[in-house]
């Protein structure tokens, strides 16, 4: 396929997919449930960061966890006490566990006291490599960090793709009128967005042509990014719906 042939195939697959209706099956429906900006960034994030496995699954935990929090995430996080903490213990997706979530909650209470946006901890660097490394240095500041609890916050320093950060980054960055990402954060550009690869992301962008790379690494990220630059270049992150529509429903 050419350059034009591509394009089209990309466009038309993102006008599809970007949609309403994609927030119901999607991990995403998480943070679409709250108004309140700070219980979006919460929520979100923790459905961007245990997004392992079935799409259903996924959404079925964190609601579960959101439930231990009182559907509340930012009042929890500012306002709980030790007892409150007990709400915590027990809950497990994979490998991500309670002593993952108890650090979880005690960073982000941290870091809200100090800060209204969780857009702050993503601001610093001059590309977004960096600032993805420096997220993640931050993220482990606290001398109580676990190491197990690691695994769990992707770096491009270990050569991590970062898949779901970059899906969480996608879902505060992105702004259009279609209603699916929501487009909180104004500081960080749309256009240094790095497109989350999944194994349909990767399976379909292989089949385009839009990626060579064997490993599926922070490279192999970087490179199909750059590509998708070459249709949009101050919105290439898009083509994620596209990309990952195509896999998940199984035309490509």
């Amino acid at each position: 396929m050419n350059h034009a042939q591509v394009r089209t195939i990309l466009e038309e697959n993102y006008a599809r997919y970007n949609q309403p209706a994609f927030i119901q099956n999607d991990p995403i429906q998480i943070p679409h449930r709250f108004t309140q900006r700070q219980d979006v960034e919460i929520s979100g994030l923790f459905a961007a960061l245990l997004a392992w496995g079935r799409r259903p699954t996924i959404i079925s935990k964190v609601t579960e966890l959101l439930q231990r929090m009182d559907n509340a995430p930012h009042q929890f996080i500012l306002q709980h006490q030790d007892e409150d903490l007990k709400r915590l213990l027990g809950f497990c997706h994979r490998t991500f566990c309670d002593t993952d979530l108890l650090y979880f909650v005690h960073w982000l209470r941290w870091f809200y006291t100090r800060h209204s946006t969780l857009e702050d901890a993503f601001l610093v660097g001059n590309t977004q490599k960096e600032r993805l490394e420096n997220f993640h240095n931050l993220f482990f500041s606290l001398e109580d960090a676990p190491h197990r609890t690691r695994k769990h916050v992707a770096t491009p320093a270990r050569g991590s793709a970062c898949k779901r950060v970059n899906m969480y980054l996608r879902w505060m960055v992105r702004q259009d009128a279609h209603g699916v990402d929501f487009g909180l954060w104004t500081r960080l550009p749309m256009a240094d967005l790095v497109c989350p690869c999944d194994v349909h992301v990767e399976r379909v962008a292989r089949r385009l042509g839009l990626l060579e790379r064997k490993q599926m690494d922070w490279l192999a990220a970087e490179d199909l990014t750059a590509h998708l630059r070459t249709f949009d270049p101050l919105d290439p992150v898009k083509y994620d719906f596209a990309l990952f529509g195509l896999g998940v429903e199984g035309e490509m």
